[in-house]
């Protein structure tokens, strides 16, 4: 089942990322709620939605297209541990990152985006199920990664 919800994650992640990034170049395009606490447009719109110049959004391009080819069905079965290494690498950096978008939202923006709270969620259930598998699929003994995976559906 990891393969399946860890692209199912990916393929929203991607989505929610695109419209973000088309929302930042384009505020008017932005359907959200807004009030006292949730204000998207605030939030897109403030500083600490670049980093050294790049819109947050486009980092989550970055962040999803490669997490997507780390989480085909394919990539869960390949036998090579760089690929499984890298699928647990990129999920703890993004995992990091919706730390640091998170505490910046709370306490220096002071606005919370509905939009970019799903991008977090599917971020963290994506490093939820990535961490708990991987030290299955990684495990020495293991010839393939099929076998690891078939190893970690309870019974």
């Amino acid at each position: 089942w990891q393969p399946i919800a860890t692209l199912l994650l990916c393929i929203y992640g991607l989505g929610a990322s695109i419209y973000l990034t088309i929302t930042h170049f384009e505020p008017k395009a932005l359907a959200c709620v807004q009030s006292a606490t949730f204000n998207c447009e605030k939030v897109t719109q403030s500083p600490q939605s670049e980093i050294f110049g790049i819109p947050v959004a486009m980092l989550g391009l970055v962040f999803f297209v490669p997490m997507l080819l780390l989480c085909l069905p394919a990539a869960w079965r390949a036998a090579d541990r760089r690929i499984h290494l890298a699928r647990i690498g990129l999920a703890v950096t993004g995992v990091g990152m919706i730390v640091y978008l998170i505490i910046a939202e709370l306490f220096i923006i002071k606005a919370i985006c509905l939009w970019c709270s799903s991008v977090h969620i599917a971020t963290f259930l994506l490093f939820v199920i990535i961490t708990t598998a991987s030290p299955i699929v990684l495990a020495p003994g293991y010839g393939t990664a099929d076998e690891a995976l078939a190893d970690s559906v309870p019974s």
